[in-house]
């Protein structure tokens, strides 16, 4: 038995054949790239992406969430305004705001905080009042003081110019466009934007929200939020120490 095992021989594949068995799989891989570049094409360069139920599930409680809270806030008495020295808030959202409800992005879009850590200037009214209590749970604001508001501007000031963000380093281009309400410089932008003059609405429309930045190494929670930074909503003059930390 052993004998008739040893005399069998391995049948050994020719080198052409194992040669033209590498260029086929070689013109199919090509083939295969091909096709999916052109797939790609077809779609816009748009990826599919696949999501899992658990995903469509946190949405919706998220969603659900918003309208009971929003339902509620609507049987409520409306807020009183703040005293009549605080006209000007800053608005930074600190929350990702995937899954929320459709009003709560049409309001959060009108704030101009599509990306997170992103922060604008509002002026203190009923209306803005209402609209920050609908985004409380996703955004933190209060009342910046000068030196903050002064940061910000020179700091991480900027324009949109020819669809292209342009840094406000130059009061020539601060004129050119700023010029017919009277705003020349930096420091005439800095006190209409601080004082909440005639002209706030286009010094404010000026300006592209804030991109504000956080340290890589910030200590971060289990659900991955900054510890920092707290709890979202009304900060009142805290909201000074989160502009340090984000500036």
């Amino acid at each position: 038995m052993a004998e008739s095992e040893s005399k069998k021989v391995i049948k050994l594949v020719p080198e052409y054949l194992l040669k033209k068995r590498k260029t086929y799989q070689a013109i199919k891989a090509t083939q295969a790239k091909l096709a999916l570049l052109e797939k790609r094409k077809v779609s816009k360069g748009k990826p599919l992406k696949f999501r899992r139920l658990e995903d469509f599930l946190k949405d919706s409680h998220k969603k659900h969430r918003d309208e009971t809270r929003m339902r509620r806030a609507d049987l409520r008495p409306a807020a009183p305004l703040p005293p009549e020295k605080n006209k000007l808030a800053f608005v930074v959202r600190i929350r990702e705001i995937k899954g929320v409800s459709p009003k709560v992005m049409k309001v959060i879009q009108m704030m101009r905080l599509r990306k997170i850590f992103s922060g604008t200037f509002v002026k203190i009214n009923k209306t803005s009042m209402a609209m920050m209590k609908m985004a409380e749970p996703y955004v933190a604001w209060g009342f910046p003081n000068l030196k903050s508001v002064r940061e910000l501007i020179l700091k991480r000031g900027q324009t949109r110019i020819n669809r292209r963000g342009v840094p406000l380093t130059d009061n020539a281009l601060i004129e050119q466009h700023m010029g017919k309400t009277g705003i020349i410089c930096l420091e005439d932008l800095i006190h209409e934007i601080y004082s909440v003059g005639k002209n706030f609405r286009a010094a404010n429309n000026f300006l592209l929200p804030f991109k504000l930045s956080v340290a890589r190494h910030a200590a971060r929670d289990k659900a991955g939020l900054l510890k920092d930074l707290g709890n979202p909503g009304f900060r009142a003059t805290d909201i000074n120490s989160i502009i340090r930390l984000l500036n």
